[in-house]
Parts: structure tokens; C-alpha cells; sequence
């Protein structure tokens, strides 16, 4: 392997899980807000099998990738068998790393069903490289990716737009209320990330993998143990959280750590859609046609119709050149 270690962190649940179900059942409350999609609803655990996808993606569009994290609760995604039937040759190790190891010193906050708590904890990984990369359990590589699209000279390589604290507290502030509720959205963990690090602007990169710096995450909160703590506190999302990505891509671009790159025709996101005519076939004949995209997200793939979700499964499938059974 040339140049230094790269790994790829996913966060990943399985939330038909029984065992799993009761446990976040024992601490929801009957608020309709922590009940509410952005915060406790069920479809934020929900588990269609877009680990094997996302796993997938990465050793067939980044087989230099050292090693695969999978940060979990007390669950085992079982990807040995797809791995061994699909790449039976791939050098990149899959490691499941429990919550309980990354919480250690702070298990009074577990369980969490928090992904920001989550990502907060992940450069705490024990053998987790310098140079990593963070994926959702719903994100996939589209094309091959070299070592640059990441890291390059040294820094690393963020696909966003530069994003005005002004404007984002504007449309916070003109946010209607839903579920009883003002919801808690995307830009709004990255403006609180803004708003910790007196930053006049953040940065609003797509959903899709992210590169990040496991040595600046220890030295910052080595510094700011309260910011930590204040993070990962909450169970459920809370208003008050930022975006752990979105805190170092921040100071990384500031210090000049980090190099961005327009985001524009570089990643695809599928949204469930039930009311509008051939939503899957446009987005899956868009991925086709784009031959700039490297990063697709399919977001709450258990809220999408059937034939749609047959028909994206069909699609990633040939695309990656996998048998999920």
C-alpha cells in the first residue's frame, strides 16, 4: 500500500432489531417531538440492508482503503459472508467496534441513539489511522476514488459550498413548526459547529463521505472537554448538538488543513419519495449519466415504495457487481 493509511469509519444500526427496539422504547418519551423523523422516529434506525452497499462500494471503487470500521450498539451486521462471496481477495480488514469501547469514561451517556453523540466519539476508535474517512451506513462510492479525492498533499479534501452563518439563523428562524416542533435539520448542526468556533460561515458539503483528521479531533478536545461532553449528552437529538464533520472541516479550511472542492455534479441523494411519478427511475437514469459522480446517498431507503426500493437494489447492484444473496 503507497502512502500512508486511509480507513473508512461507518456508523451503522439495525433498528428492527427487538433488542434494540426495546431499549430505545425504554427511554423514548410519549412527546410527540422525540418521536418526530429528526429525532427519535423509527425510520432513523431503520436498516435495509445498505451496509452491504456502502461496505461494497468501498472495496470494489476504494480497495486501498487499510480498514473498515463498523461503530455499532451491542449488533453485528454479519458482512463476513457478502465480503468472502464478493471480494474474495480484498487486502482491506472489517473490524465491529461496539459503542461501549469508543464511550469508555463516559458510559453514563450510553445507550445513545444519537448519531451526532456518535460521531462525536469515533476518533476514539483504538488503532484508527490519522487519515480517515466517515460514512453513513446510507452513503456509497459511485465510481473509482483515488487517494486524492480524499488527501492530497497532506491536507484533506472536503466537496462543499461556503455557507453564511447569517443566512442559515434567517432560515432557522423562519423554520414553521412540524410535529409540535420546530425541526432540527442538517444546516443546523452545522451552524451550531459555527457558532462554538465563532465562525462567520461554515461549510455545507453533501451528504456523502467525509474526510477527517483523527490527531486534530484529540487535540481539540483535549482542549474543550466540555464541548465533548455538552455533545454527547443527549440520547436523542437535540437542538442544541453540531455536526462533529462540520467542526473540523471549519477550522481545517481556516488553518489551512484542508482543500475544498465545488460539490457541483459530484454526489447523487435519493430521498423516499411516494408521491412523485418515476422519482427512482430519474435519479437512477441521473447516476447513470453523470459521469462526475463519486458519492450517492439513498436516505430513508425503508420509506420508499417497494418497486422503488427493487428497483434501486437491482441498480446498485449491477453498478458495484455484488450478489447480496
Amino acid at each position: 500500500m503507497e502512502g500512508f493509511p486511509i480507513d473508512a469509519v461507518i456508523t451503522w444500526v439495525d433498528g428492527n432489531d427487538p433488542a434494540h427496539r426495546a431499549k430505545r422504547k425504554a427511554f423514548l418519551t410519549d412527546k410527540a417531538e422525540d418521536r418526530s423523523d429528526d429525532i427519535g422516529g423509527a425510520t432513523r434506525f431503520s436498516s435495509s440492508g445498505e451496509i452491504f452497499f456502502c461496505i461494497g462500494s468501498i472495496l470494489r471503487f476504494a480497495p486501498f482503503v487499510r480498514k473498515i470500521f463498523i461503530v455499532t450498539d451491542c449488533q453485528d451486521p454479519h458482512t463476513d459472508d457478502f465480503i468472502h462471496r464478493n471480494f474474495p481477495d480484498t487486502g482491506t480488514e472489517v473490524e465491529v467496534v461496539d459503542h461501549r469501547v469508543i464511550f469508555r469514561g463516559y458510559e453514563q451517556y450510553l445507550p445513545t441513539f444519537n448519531s451526532l453523540s456518535i460521531e462525536t466519539m469515533l476518533y476514539r476508535i483504538p488503532g484508527l489511522s490519522e487519515h480517515f474517512v466517515y460514512f453513513n451506513d446510507d452513503m456509497f462510492l459511485m465510481r473509482g476514488i483515488s487517494r486524492d479525492d480524499w488527501f492530497e498533499g497532506g491536507k484533506t479534501v472536503l466537496l462543499a459550498d461556503r455557507f453564511s452563518v447569517t443566512a442559515a439563523r434567517l432560515l432557522r428562524a423562519v423554520k414553521l413548526p412540524k410535529g409540535g416542533h420546530r425541526p432540527f435539520g442538517y444546516k443546523d448542526a452545522m451552524l451550531n459547529a459555527a457558532r462554538i468556533l465563532g465562525s462567520s460561515c461554515f461549510w455545507l458539503f453533501p451528504h456523502g463521505p467525509v474526510a477527517l483528521s483523527r490527531s486534530w479531533y484529540e487535540r481539540f478536545y483535549s482542549g474543550n472537554a466540555d464541548v465533548l461532553e455538552n455533545n454527547i449528552r443527549h440520547r436523542f437529538r437535540d437542538a442544541s448538538q453540531y455536526n462533529p464533520q462540520s467542526l473540523y472541516t471549519i477550522d481545517a479550511v481556516r488553518s489551512g488543513q484542508c482543500v475544498v472542492r465545488s460539490p457541483r455534479g459530484k454526489a447523487l441523494f435519493i430521498k423516499e419519495e411516494s408521491g412523485k411519478a418515476n422519482y427512482m427511475e430519474r435519479k437512477l437514469r441521473e447516476a447513470d449519466s453523470g459521469r462526475d459522480l463519486a458519492y450517492g446517498c439513498i436516505n430513508s431507503m425503508d420509506k420508499a415504495p417497494e418497486n422503488d426500493r427493487a428497483m434501486f437494489v437491482e441498480w446498485i447492484c449491477n453498478r458495484l457487481k455484488i450478489k447480496i444473496l
